[in-house]
């Protein structure tokens, strides 16, 4: 039987503040099977779903964004950074397909994608991290990073530290 669980959040970012809606919070604690450590975050693409396991049964269990056809990838990383309300800079990959988007999107700009907070991943250019456009959560959507919904990667972030196992499969 899965427990919805919500969380309501603020957290004081520079000059301004951090407000997340408990409505939209919704990582649910289900049953898993696997053999991952406590701790360790699965993000199962094809499901678009991103699990924090808890213990060897369960696991917190959220929806995410994924990446689009030909932008997917698998294995087994690290979170090598945490920063809440990221500027952000377009890889080459979206600059090339997007020539006009700005070299730098300064954090807290509802144009930045990366949401409230971003934790990036070791070994490449992606990262977990939120999104100003929630209905892109739940689908194939991006060059390769994991969409979370604002308040999802808040909850997420206070879980977790740097160092975290993430394992993504397809």
């Amino acid at each position: 039987m899965s427990m919805r669980i919500a969380a309501a959040l603020a957290a004081t970012i520079g000059a301004g503040s951090l407000m997340t809606d408990a409505a939209q919070a919704r990582p649910e604690m289900v049953g898993v099977h696997g053999d991952y450590s406590p701790g360790t975050i699965v993000i199962r693409t094809n499901e678009r779903h991103l699990y924090l396991i808890l213990d060897g049964g369960h696991a917190m269990r959220y929806p995410v964004g994924v990446g689009k056809a030909g932008k997917q990838w698998a294995g087994t990383t690290r979170i090598d950074g945490k920063y809440r309300n990221p500027a952000w800079s377009p890889p080459q990959e979206v600059k090339h397909d997007k020539p006009n988007m700005p070299d730098i999107i300064p954090g807290g700009s509802p144009r930045n994608p990366m949401g409230v907070a971003a934790m990036t991943l070791a070994g490449g250019e992606y990262a977990i991290h939120g999104t100003n456009m929630p209905g892109s959560v739940g689908g194939f959507v991006s060059y390769g990073c994991i969409r979370m919904l604002n308040p999802d990667i808040t909850d997420l972030y206070e879980r977790v530290s740097v160092g975290t196992t993430v394992v993504v499969t397809r």
